[in-house]
């Protein structure tokens, strides 16, 4: 199966995949060359009126909510878009940070709207990568050949705008999704002309059996292992070891840059930083320590073979430590309760006919939809259905259904309303641009409670100036 790139980025109303909204979608599809094929991608998707948007996050973006009602495609047929014309069989879906942002973002877009949220990953030849952990893997170890931003404070930085002024790459509009895929682009071109060995062995350790094959408990050995939440003073690396088995097949690892002896000396050490989950299927940016012997490179993440061996030594002699973090990680709650359907993505996997029903759904009609009303074995799935069709299909719900849609519109917006209102008069007061804080004032203007109920709701009453 031919593979191709398809370097892709979003623009949400806000940070978080379980409450937010996609409101940019835009990509570009290259060849494994990185040569552009076809035309670049660029769509907005209309934001639901059940959904108060982060002003602050409107302030960078520059994407109105009254934007995306005009121009942009309902979620349903933006699903059925990318579904059919963006994520095709031998598709290797890449952005900047993506594992742990856009992808989540779009799985929880497909979770609302009756799409399979995993398949668009792996099945027929599909993957994904992440250029983050490269771009960071590059400057810990093969930095050579690529000028690397600081801050100006002298900190070490790897945000997308800053690379490419270093590098004189054109970026003429960060932020917005479109411009960002093509800087990102051009920076992979970059990585993989000047340090091709890296770019080629990372690009095949995105999957995760590759991944297993390096970390695993059946051979445990130490490993290099590149991750953001690891100090920018050691370049975000360290030497790792796997102790422990994880939450959903995952691994347990130590960071050896730690030595347990000390650790306890000074009391129970914290799980994190001492301790990480790596997720096999995250695209992390492990090598060997065999990466470390050319050049200098244990110089390079501020570490040398002496102390590794000391601290993998003072490790193995506590196995009460080890499965002390066993337990801890299985208790550990990875994400907050759910409070509705939408949010309830991770909750559990559906049964088979639940999932021919969830097809059936993402393929009906309006008239389909009016009379619809499937026997789901699931129980997130029939608010899930109500929520559905009217953000895109209004017309086929019934008296009932459309009460029962309004009152949890309103008790969205209420559960939102103050935090909203203080972001916009904080963003008034700093000065920023007053044309799109009118814009956020009047999105907040046609809910079916006057404003004066939604501040009591909150505990205190305000005009809106």
């Amino acid at each position: 199966m031919e593979q191709s790139f398809f370097f892709y980025d979003l623009e949400t109303s806000g940070l978080s995949p379980r409450v937010d909204r996609i409101m940019q979608f835009a990509g570009q599809r290259t060849n494994m060359e990185l040569e552009p094929i076809g035309d670049p991608v660029n769509i907005l998707v209309k934001l639901p009126n059940d959904t108060l948007p982060s002003p602050g996050a409107i302030m960078v973006t520059g994407i109105t909510p009254q934007s995306t009602q005009l121009d942009g495609l309902t979620e349903a047929e933006f699903c059925k878009y990318v579904s059919e014309e963006i994520f095709t069989p031998g598709t290797i879906a890449c952005g900047y940070n993506s594992v742990r942002f856009d992808d989540e973002h779009m799985r929880y877009c497909f979770w609302r709207n009756f799409y399979d949220p995993y398949e668009w990953q792996w099945k027929d030849g599909r993957s994904r990568w992440d250029m983050l952990d490269v771009v960071r893997m590059t400057r810990a170890l093969r930095p050579e050949g690529i000028n690397w931003p600081v801050t100006p404070e002298g900190k070490a930085t790897n945000r997308l705008e800053l690379m490419t002024k270093a590098n004189g790459i054109s970026h003429e509009a960060a932020h917005d999704a479109l411009s960002d895929v093509n800087a990102l682009i051009d920076v992979t071109r970059l990585i993989r002309e000047k340090q091709n060995s890296l770019y080629n062995y990372l690009f095949k350790m995105r999957d995760k059996r590759a991944v297993q094959q390096l970390v695993n408990l059946q051979n445990p050995t130490p490993f290099v292992y590149t991750c953001g939440q690891y100090s920018s003073a050691n370049a975000k690396t360290t030497v790792a070891f796997p102790i422990a088995p994880a939450r959903n097949g995952n691994v347990l690892v130590f960071d050896l840059r730690q030595n347990l002896d000390e650790l306890l000396a000074e009391g129970e050490p914290k799980f994190f930083p001492t301790v990480k989950e790596l997720k096999y299927n995250h695209c992390p940016a492990v090598a060997p320590l065999g990466v470390l012997e050319q050049g200098d490179g244990w110089v390079k993440i501020g570490l040398d073979k002496a102390t590794v061996e000391k601290n993998l030594k003072a490790l193995l002699a506590h196995p009460d430590f080890i499965e002390r973090m066993r337990s801890e990680n299985e208790a550990r709650t990875e994400f907050p309760p759910a409070v509705d359907s939408e949010s309830a993505l991770y909750d559990g996997f559906l049964d088979a006919q639940d999932k021919t029903k969830c097809m059936a759904i993402s393929r009906a009609t309006v008239n389909d939809l009016a009379d619809f009303h499937p026997d789901f074995h699931d129980p997130r799935l029939p608010d899930l259905l109500l929520h559905y069709k009217a953000r895109n299909f209004e017309n086929s719900l019934s008296e009932s259904e459309h009460a029962a849609w309004e009152k949890y519109r309103v008790e969205r917006i209420k559960a939102h309303a103050n935090q909203y209102i203080k972001e916009i008069q904080e963003l008034a007061a700093a000065g920023k641009d007053s044309f799109l804080l009118e814009e956020l004032q009047l999105w907040l203007a046609p809910a079916p409670i006057p404003f004066i109920t939604l501040y009591q709701a909150a505990g205190e009453q305000r005009t809106l100036t």
